[in-house]
């Protein structure tokens, strides 16, 4: 990997583009530390001194903004909304048939539905923008913290709508910035701010085991979660590039005098189809109770049962319910995004076929079989690297975004692992020397 970086440094115009990616990194960083018109920023700080990070209910948001929701800036909301209106888009492509039909459109039908996606996340940051305001306005943001009260002093309706405004202009900018690295950097851009955000809290997270660690100092515990670390990322390598390649074989067609097909080719099912959405999907399902209760303020006895049981992320039945959501909606996320039948049929279509297994309904049968067989220890997999931050919650004492697990190591490796083959796909086509010389 460093010897693929170190030779893009080398080629001009691939130096141009990683500078340029590390450019827009650098300025996403720094919006995320300019605070929103109207918060008093020393009582934000004094809260965050005072509340543990993490943060429970807001620990999934504030890990995507890399810090910046809970301290209330520009950049507050993060790239959450996008990732929301790109999952719900998404879904609704197979419910709804107009956007099925501009899925199929090619370039096109994708163009409109990326206009819709950012229309949805403009729509998803107001909403968002104006509840973490209220939330903050509330003092709920901060459990006890004894000047949660003050941090928006001004509570009037003009000073919450420049709140809201601002934030939504951050998260449209945002978006703006990850369309320029896709455009004019390396990788995919939204992938690259999400990978900026999550990785902006590695540093802390580490220090602040050491800094609780008692064994000679905290050091022993500091090198364990890096060994555990190094551990977690190969673990994730492996799955992430394990596939179960299904041959495919396409007859032969005779069109005037030549021919055409005869090839050889294979469908490549991965073991983790569903990626990371089925951790968010149960992380955010898991977060609604709790948030039902802190801003109900009830004291009846569903309240006090979700307060003891589906809060505390080291609870047997939190850690049970989180699993089993994870696994579900593994299974949930890979029906809705491979089709098939859809794959079968287009086999038919151009004359392929799986040997041994019939075209058409036969097809499609097998496709479904096989795929079941490898979502379950993809899902497996999921819920297992999700519950490491419980693990080390309970025998390190570390926070809940304990940084070698669930959510960040599967997006960090993920991102990671996609930027690299980019990069090296780029240096081979540069370096390609040809057959004629």
């Amino acid at each position: 990997m460093l010897t693929a970086f170190a030779r893009a440094f080398k080629t001009p115009d691939l130096r141009k583009k990683l500078l340029f990616t590390l450019g827009i990194m650098v300025l996403f960083r720094l919006g995320a530390h300019v605070p929103v018109p109207g918060v008093d920023y020393q009582n934000v700080q004094t809260c965050m001194d005072q509340a543990k990070s993490g943060q429970g209910l807001f620990g999934l948001v504030n890990m995507f903004s890399g810090g910046a929701l809970l301290q209330i800036t520009i950049f507050a909301l993060g790239i959450m909304p996008y990732i929301t209106a790109s999952i719900i888009l998404q879904l609704l492509t197979v419910v709804i048939p107009r956007l099925e039909a501009l899925k199929k459109e090619g370039q096109t039908g994708q163009a409109k539905i990326t206009q819709y996606t950012r229309y949805l996340t403009v729509a998803l940051a107001i909403l968002q923008g104006t509840g973490l305001v209220a939330t903050a306005s509330n003092g709920a943001l901060f459990g006890n913290c004894t000047v949660g009260n003050q941090i928006v002093p001004d509570k009037s309706i003009f000073a919450t709508a420049v709140m809201v405004i601002t934030m939504t202009a951050g998260t449209a900018l945002i978006m703006w910035l990850g369309e320029l690295i896709t455009d004019r950097g390396i990788g995919n851009g939204m992938s690259i701010l999400m990978f900026t955000s999550i990785a902006a809290g590695f540093p802390g997270a580490l220090w602040a085991i050491k800094m609780q660690g008692n064994l000679m100092g905290g050091w022993l515990e500091f090198g364990l979660v890096i060994l555990c670390g190094l551990a977690m990322v190969g673990l994730v390598v492996f799955v992430e590039q394990a596939q179960r390649r299904i041959p495919v074989q396409y007859a032969k067609r005779m069109i005037g005098r030549r021919s055409y097909g005869g090839t050889s080719t294979y469908i490549p099912l991965k073991v983790n189809q569903a990626g990371v959405i089925p951790v968010i999907f149960a992380s955010s399902l898991l977060y609604i109770p709790a948030l039902l209760v802190q801003f109900t303020n009830s004291k009846a006895g569903w309240a006090n049962w979700v307060q003891a049981n589906l809060v505390k992320g080291d609870h047997p039945i939190y850690m049970a319910t989180y699993f089993l959501l994870i696994v579900f909606f593994a299974f949930f996320y890979v029906a809705i995004s491979f089709n098939p039948e859809e794959v079968a049929d287009n086999m038919k279509k151009y004359g392929g076929f799986i040997p041994g297994i019939r075209a058409g309904r036969p097809t499609a049968e097998y496709l479904s079989y096989v795929l079941n067989r490898i979502t379950w220890p993809g899902s497996l997999y999921l819920g297992l690297i999700a519950l490491v931050p419980t693990v080390a919650l309970v025998t390190l004492n570390a926070d809940q975004n304990f940084p070698f697990g669930g959510t960040s190591i599967l997006i960090i490796v993920g991102v990671g692992l996609e930027t690299v083959k980019q990069i090296e796909s780029q240096l081979q086509q540069r370096n390609y020397e040809g057959f004629l010389r």
